[in-house]
């Protein structure tokens, strides 16, 4: 699984790198352009390309966040693109990318919390973890930590309902649970509106 990288994952791996690399140099400047800032009163950053943009940015003082990212990316990724085609693929990306984004941004005008800004790819690859449960549920995957083999579709579903316990409880606050969550639901509602369309 994800020996061969496809080219759209290869592209994106290779822009999330080298904007990584970016804000080693240029510090804050590109997280206030292009991280995802809350449009209220309090913080004039909001700009409609963040909601995409903002999944190429990550934490520059947490290298476990773009490692993690874009090994699931590099692990989940061309399955996915193989499957779908490079442009549907791509699509299906952005879309959770955006998903996520409008679920954050919602939970942030709910909760009233300090703006700050989001950045990172993880609601792009929980979409793709979504779409690798339902495409191959059955597929044997291995946890880290602890080393339990379960089916992918297993693994997709516990993972959501500890997203969604984590976000609920506050537990592990700093991370975006309900933008993964968010990035899960919009994959699910594109690829319900392919099968409709696929139907008629």
């Amino acid at each position: 699984m994800g020996q061969v990288v496809t080219p759209t994952v290869r592209n994106l791996l290779v822009a999330c790198i080298g904007v990584y690399l970016l804000q080693m140099v240029m510090g804050e400047r590109l997280v206030d352009l292009f991280g995802l800032w809350p449009p209220n009163s309090f913080t004039p950053h909001f700009q409609p390309w963040q909601l995409v943009s903002y999944a190429f940015l990550h934490d520059p003082g947490s290298f476990t966040h773009i490692l993690f990212n874009m090994f699931a990316l590099y692990m989940f990724g061309p399955e996915i693109e193989r499957l779908l085609g490079a442009r549907r693929f791509f699509t299906y990306y952005i879309v959770c990318v955006i998903g996520a984004a409008i679920a954050q941004l919602a939970v942030l005008r709910l909760v009233g919390n300090p703006p700050v800004p989001t950045v990172g790819a993880s609601g792009g690859i929980f979409g793709l973890l979504l779409a690798f449960g339902l495409a191959f549920p059955r597929r044997r995957l291995m946890l880290i930590f602890p080393p339990i083999p379960m089916p992918a579709w297993l693994f997709v579903t516990l993972y959501g309902l500890l997203e969604l316990y984590l976000g609920v409880s506050g537990h592990a606050s700093g991370v975006a649970h309900f933008a993964h969550l968010g990035g899960m639901v919009g994959g699910f509602a594109l690829i319900l509106y392919w099968r409709v369309q696929q139907r008629r």
